[in-house]
């Protein structure tokens, strides 16, 4: 693998470690600005809401700019934003310094996608994305409890100085190590709109909203299940959220050659063993040991279908994919706010603290179907196409003028 996906990894994991420590650092931020952490977790929202915006609307602003110049763009407001948070006054130029910090999120890992897939071979392109993201899901076992245990020693603004530091790093290892990628001149901005309106893209990003939001069902009340039904201390709570990165960490390490080598399939796999995994998580909570298992399953089969995703639409996408890509991103966003949405609205309605992973379980559930169909459609689509091509080369043959053209295709 080409050593510039190290600094597409470290730029993720930088982006990834901003995310998730805001969760664990919300009653040290609710102290120290004199709000309650129910206020402090629109912190949380302001980040996703970033994203969300961030991702289509930069894209489309970026899309004559140079990829390379493009990702030390995205990374200088990362970098901008969580400097921003460190030396935020009072809590809503915070809010500010999460938005700003959240807008290039999407943005960055739909062209550092594309820009991964160039660089290496047909058939290693998956395992090129799979690698990027391996930064996120490795922040999630060293950044953010690393993040977490400074934030709660040193005060949380030295956290988001280190992110701020580590943005810098990305920057120049961005600067040094990725090449020169052109673009494809049948792109721009027109061509990547229009490639949004792709059906297959848009079941894709439809997929991966249902889908993820069954890990985010979960994830959002990941601890209270573990303090209030298996009984863990609060300590423990962060080797919890360290062993549900692992399990993110080998899902992504297991998604690049199996995307590479049957997308659909893989897609298909991790959505059912996601769905099965949350129908058993419920009981698997009781005992210690069973709901430790569960959370590295539950980490390792939601984030197998990042890669098979991202790929999907990037492909379908074809020579506009940067767009798509980036949505990419917003869809899953979308599902951490709708799968923590619903999960919520399932304690709120009494049915107990591990209901959320049967409303996760039905997320999972619908987004296999849609999956599914998509690929049926797909497949007609194809079957159509090859029928239509069949139809033109017996034309072609029934035609005196044409029959005595030298056959060239070979």
């Amino acid at each position: 693998m080409p050593l510039a996906l190290l600094a597409l990894a470290i730029s993720a994991f930088g982006i990834g470690t901003t995310e998730f420590v805001m969760m664990g650092l919300l009653p040290n931020v609710a102290d120290d600005l004199g709000t309650s952490v129910p206020t402090a977790g629109h912190l949380v929202s302001a980040y996703a809401l970033g994203v969300v915006v961030g991702a289509p609307l930069l894209t489309a602003l970026g899309s004559r700019v140079p990829r390379k110049r493009m990702l030390l763009l995205l990374m200088g407001i990362f970098t901008l934003g969580n400097l921003a948070s460190a030396l935020a006054p009072s809590f809503d130029l915070l809010v500010a310094g999460r938005l700003l910090a959240g807008l290039p999120h999407g943005a960055f890992f739909g062209a550092g996608a594309v820009v991964a897939a160039r660089l290496v071979s047909e058939g290693r392109q998956a395992r090129a994305v799979a690698t990027m993201f391996l930064g996120l899901t490795v922040a999630n076992i060293v950044g953010v409890p690393a993040a977490t245990l400074l934030g709660q020693q040193l005060g949380w603004r030295a956290t988001f100085l280190v992110v701020a530091a580590i943005g810098l790093v990305a920057m120049a290892a961005l600067a040094r190590l990725v090449p020169h990628v052109p673009k494809d001149e049948r792109g721009g901005l027109g061509g990547e709109i229009r490639a949004m309106g792709n059906r297959q893209v848009l079941l894709g990003l439809l997929t991966a909203v249902f889908g993820f939001a069954g890990v985010f069902a979960v994830y959002s009340y990941l601890a209270s299940m573990m303090t209030k039904v298996t009984g863990l201390s609060d300590t423990l709570v962060t080797v919890v959220l360290a062993l549900f990165g692992l399990g993110m960490t080998l899902g992504a390490l297991a998604a690049g050659p199996l995307t590479d080598r049957a997308l659909r399939p893989t897609l298909y796999g991790a959505l059912a063993a996601l769905a099965v995994t949350l129908v058993v998580f419920p009981a698997a909570t009781h005992a210690t040991w069973s709901a430790l298992i569960c959370v590295v399953i539950l980490g390792a089969v939601g984030f197998m279908t990042t890669t098979p995703l991202q790929m999907l639409v990037m492909r379908k996408a074809r020579h506009a994919p940067t767009l798509a890509s980036a949505s990419n991103h917003s869809a899953f966003n979308l599902a951490n706010a709708g799968g923590a949405w619903a999960g919520g609205l399932a304690i709120s309605a009494g049915w107990g603290w591990t209901s959320p992973a049967l409303v996760g379980a039905a997320l999972a559930a619908i987004g296999l179907a849609i999956a599914v169909t998509a690929g049926a459609l797909d497949r007609d689509r194809g079957r159509s196409r090859g029928r239509s091509e069949a139809s033109r080369v017996v034309a072609r043959s029934d035609d005196p003028a044409v029959a005595e053209l030298p056959d060239r295709a070979g």
